[in-house]
């Protein structure tokens, strides 16, 4: 799941990245990694809610446009279906996901 929320007196939105407990099945860590931090797994791990999501928020610079891909346990590739588009990774036979700003 993504939830965009642009900021009025800034040039940025919120992006919260979401995964459902389901969707990580017995993954242990989740991380969003993207061009928007240099693919880094340890930038930005989504964080267990109470309900059992994991979850995280990042400030995006808008009008750009982010590759990106969800890593569990530093093994497991997901994309998230509500990415605004796909396009191919450069590294494998994956699809890397979209969020257009």
């Amino acid at each position: 799941m993504i939830e965009k929320t642009y900021l009025k007196t800034k040039p940025k939105c919120k992006v919260k990245f979401a995964l459902s407990a389901d969707m990580i099945g017995d993954g242990q860590n989740v991380s969003v990694v993207g061009d928007f931090n240099n693919w880094d797994a340890s930038a930005h791990p989504l964080r267990k809610q109470k309900s059992g999501v994991f979850a995280s928020t990042l400030n995006l610079e808008i009008d750009h446009t982010y590759q990106f891909r969800y890593l569990i346990d530093n093994q497991y590739w997901l994309n998230d279906d509500m990415a605004d588009a796909y396009v191919p990774s450069p590294l494998s036979q994956d699809s890397n996901g979209i969020l257009s700003l």
